[in-house]
């Protein structure tokens, strides 16, 4: 999610936060109808290390060529295009790596969900609302709100002298029309399609059968009126993310799809530079709602191998690496430093199925490869206790969490009982990103299991990201035509609710169930938990919810992630945690 103060920048994020900084190490994977999740590394689990670093790296060999950015002739809500970061409060520049990619893809908030760009488009872009630390909802474009009394009406009160980074007013129409663009048929597979299509009026938008969003409406100049179809408690959380964040007209009909080498917003920075393939070069945004910040900048460079990343950071390169992915083989030596960090996420990874194909769609078969899976094993000694196992879909930490939930424990003897039931299976194939988080390994070790537990044959099947991606959303459209069979997957919270957990995964025909699996006791329980106002009641409702996905293994859960980071001591006011890199308060962030 994003959002102002301390922004959250994700990663499956994570997790996304919002302008609190909250700066995702995992993944997130948010998508619309028929989306994929983003399935790139966590920063628990990268890729390891297979050779020593013979030379050491320099920034500018991080990256490729420069594109120059589109022709800015004419502007006229333009920040600086200089590559030069400007001097604001004399804090010093942010040296901040964006480990993992070679390019983000876009900054545009409703095409944003790969982790790498929410971590980069949520320091410049915020919403109406943003997370704080403690992940309780806090105003940011909107300086309060009210909630009608049936839970569909919420009335905000933009802030009062808000502004763009230009300078120019941002009004409650500025609002209205960012919400109706995300929920656009443009952005119809977009992160605000997946979050917010409880707004009114929004499925028919997003289908191109109405003329707008009838749900999102203005009264004057500083009130924004939303209305949803179903109450739910969860709804300003879902707005804290960074699909929902306020952005600039005029610059979006200026430069139409280049507007964003321009990109400018109500957050905390303003781009000054896009190096296409290199890196990022942000600025202060001078009109910052808060007030003036004291750092000078931040330089993001792009760094495909988290390894590169940490040579850069040991050889005083970077002040910040890890936030997207930490190299797994350097974390017993970083162990200890006063620089590294490492805390528990909010993340899972699990193995998902086609349910709608033989023979996964035989809850027998689904039961004996959980059952046969030794998954402490492949935490604490495969991936190198980078990772903790779990039996559980809600993470530990999260509310909801399910202690009493009964697991499908490591069983050798009852896997076996399971696949009798199931009857004769022929081989079946597993998909994972190669490269990535360690999958290889993770996928490697499965298929040993699976073979010496339970005699089957399981093929493997690496692609890369693009193309898993592809394959997935081919599942997810049409299911039975899809060679997909079991995939590795892995799913950061967006916001801290268990509902981003389950209902957002697993109900029936969600745009992120993209195996199809559907039980009629999981979405009543869901349902009526997603509208419960009874916060012990909900979490109950939740947790018999996942008590069913388990049993009849919606997902085959397997690991946790632990975040990894490095963090120059020199830095000053972001705070790690199992959410992600959190400034609390951009104005207090220095670096000197």
């Amino acid at each position: 999610m994003n959002k102002s103060d301390g922004i959250t920048l994700k990663r499956p994020a994570k997790f996304v936060a919002l302008l609190g900084l909250l700066v995702p190490m995992t993944l997130s994977a948010c998508g619309g109808a028929n989306n994929t999740p983003t399935t790139s590394a966590p920063a628990s689990t990268t890729q390891p290390t297979t050779s020593q670093v013979e030379t050491t790296p320099t920034v500018a060999q991080v990256g490729q060529a420069t594109v120059a950015p589109a022709d800015t002739a004419g502007a006229t809500m333009q920040p600086t295009t200089s590559g030069t970061i400007s001097a604001a409060g004399g804090g010093g520049t942010l040296r901040w790596s964006n480990e993992g990619v070679s390019e983000i893809d876009t900054l545009d908030p409703p095409k944003t969900q790969a982790s790498n760009s929410v971590m980069a488009s949520s320091l410049i872009f915020e919403g109406l609302v943003r997370l704080d630390s403690k992940l309780n909802v806090q105003p940011a474009g909107a300086e309060s709100w009210a909630i009608s009394p049936d839970g569909k009406t919420y009335t905000f009160n933009i802030r009062k002298g808000l502004k763009w980074a230009d300078g120019t007013d941002v009004t409650s129409e500025d609002f209205r029309y960012s919400l109706e663009r995300a929920l656009s048929k443009e952005f119809a597979n977009g992160s605000a399609g997946y979050y917010l299509s409880n707004i009114e009026g929004a499925p028919d938008w997003t289908a191109g059968k109405a003329q707008g969003l009838s749900g999102v409406t203005t009264d004057g100049a500083d009130k924004l009126i939303i209305k949803i179809q179903k109450a739910g408690v969860y709804f300003l959380d879902q707005l804290t993310y960074i699909g929902g964040a306020v952005v600039p007209k005029k610059l979006i009909d200026q430069y139409q799809d280049k507007w964003v080498e321009h990109a400018m917003g109500t957050g905390p920075f303003m781009l000054t530079e896009w190096k296409h393939n290199q890196s990022l070069a942000l600025a202060p945004n001078p009109n910052y709602w808060k007030g003036k910040l004291q750092l000078d900048g931040i330089s993001m460079p792009f760094v495909q191998d988290p390894e590169t990343a940490y040579q850069l950071y040991q050889t005083n390169q970077l002040d910040i690496m890890g936030s997207q992915q930490f190299p797994p083989a350097r974390v017993a030596d970083m162990t200890g430093k006063p620089d590294f960090q490492q805390v528990p996420q909010f993340f899972d990874a699990y193995v998902g199925f086609n349910n709608k194909k033989a023979p996964l769609d035989n809850v027998n078969l689904r039961r004996a490869l959980a059952l046969a899976v030794d998954k402490k094993t492949l935490a604490d000694k495969v991936l190198g206790g980078a990772a903790v196992a779990t039996d559980h879909i809600v993470p530990p930490g999260m509310p909801g969490y399910f202690d009493a939930l009964k697991p499908l424990a490591f069983n050798v003897d009852q896997a076996k009982q399971e696949l009798t039931r199931a009857g004769a299976i022929g081989k079946i194939s597993l998909s994972f990103t190669t490269g990535q988080a360690d999958f290889d390994k993770v996928a490697a070790t499965l298929q040993q299991m699976w073979k010496q537990n339970l005699g089957l044959d399981v093929s493997l099947n690496g692609e890369e990201q693009g193309k898993f991606n592809d394959d997935l959303t081919a599942m997810a459209n049409d299911p039975t035509k899809s060679n997909l069979e079991m995939y590795i997957s892995v799913w950061g919270a967006d916001y801290p609710d268990p509902q981003n957990f389950l209902t957002q995964q697993l109900h029936t025909g969600v745009g992120n169930n993209n195996g199809h699996w559907s039980d009629a006791d999981f979405d009543k329980l869901t349902e009526q938990a997603d509208i419960e106002s009874d916060q012990a009641k909900r979490m109950s409702l939740y947790n018999q919810a996942e008590q069913i996905a388990i049993d009849k293994v919606g997902w085959l859960p397997l690991y946790n992630g632990k975040g990894s980071i490095l963090i120059r001591p020199t830095v000053k006011g972001l705070t790690y945690t199992a959410q992600g890199l959190f400034a609390e308060d951009w104005m207090q962030v220095t670096n000197k």
